[in-house]
C-alpha cells in the first residue's frame, strides 16, 4: 500500500472592488504529475511546519506571493484523499487580502486565478467531462465545475463542492 502524503490548500476567499467574493485558485505549470491543473495553493507538509495550517499559508505564500499576514484561517475542512498521488490533503478555509499584485511561484506555478464564486454557483457550470487522468489507461467521465477554459475537478472538487452552498449564502462574506 502507497505512503500517504499529509500536505495542506487553502481555499482563500476575497472581495472584490465591486463587493462580489472571489475565490484565489492557481494554474499549475506545464510538467509532473498535475500539470496545468487549476488547484487551490497549497501543498505538502514540510518538516518547518509546525501545523498543517502553517502548510497551507506558507505554501500559499510561496504560491502566490501573499502576505501571510493578510491570511485570516476561518476554519478546518474535511480531508481529502487523492487517487493518483497518495496525497491527504487537509484544506483550510481562509479569508485573504489582496495584494497589488501576485506573484506566481516560479517553476510551480503558471497563473493566478480569480474566480467569482458567483460563476460556480451557476448549474451551468456543473457537469461531467472526459478527462485524461493519471493512472488510467484511457479518458474516463469525471464530475467539475467548468468556467470558460477553467475546469475544475478531482480533489479541488472535491473540496470546493460541498462548500459551495455556504458560500451562495448572502451573510458570508469575507
Amino acid at each position: 500500500m502507497p505512503r500517504t502524503v499529509e500536505a495542506a490548500v487553502l481555499v482563500p476567499l476575497f472581495s472584490a472592488p465591486d463587493g462580489a467574493l472571489q475565490l484565489l485558485l492557481i494554474r499549475r505549470v506545464n510538467r509532473g504529475l498535475h500539470a496545468g491543473e487549476i488547484a487551490l495553493p497549497g501543498g505538502k507538509r514540510d518538516a518547518r511546519d509546525a501545523t498543517l495550517a502553517a502548510t497551507a499559508i506558507r505554501e500559499t505564500v510561496e504560491e502566490t506571493g501573499a502576505n501571510a499576514d493578510g491570511i485570516t484561517l476561518v476554519e478546518s475542512l474535511p480531508p481529502v484523499h487523492t487517487f493518483s498521488s497518495g496525497f491527504r490533503i487537509h484544506p483550510f478555509l481562509a479569508h485573504i487580502e489582496r495584494p497589488a499584485y501576485w506573484r506566481p511561484g516560479p517553476g510551480e506555478v503558471e497563473g493566478i486565478i480569480e474566480l467569482p464564486v458567483a460563476d460556480l454557483l451557476h448549474p451551468q457550470a456543473r457537469r461531467h467531462e472526459r478527462i485524461a487522468a493519471h493512472g488510467l489507461a484511457e479518458p474516463a467521465e469525471f464530475p467539475c465545475l467548468r468556467v470558460g477554459d477553467i475546469r475544475i475537478w478531482g480533489a479541488t472538487w472535491r473540496i470546493l463542492e460541498p462548500l459551495l452552498p455556504r458560500l451562495a449564502d448572502p451573510p458570508w462574506s469575507p
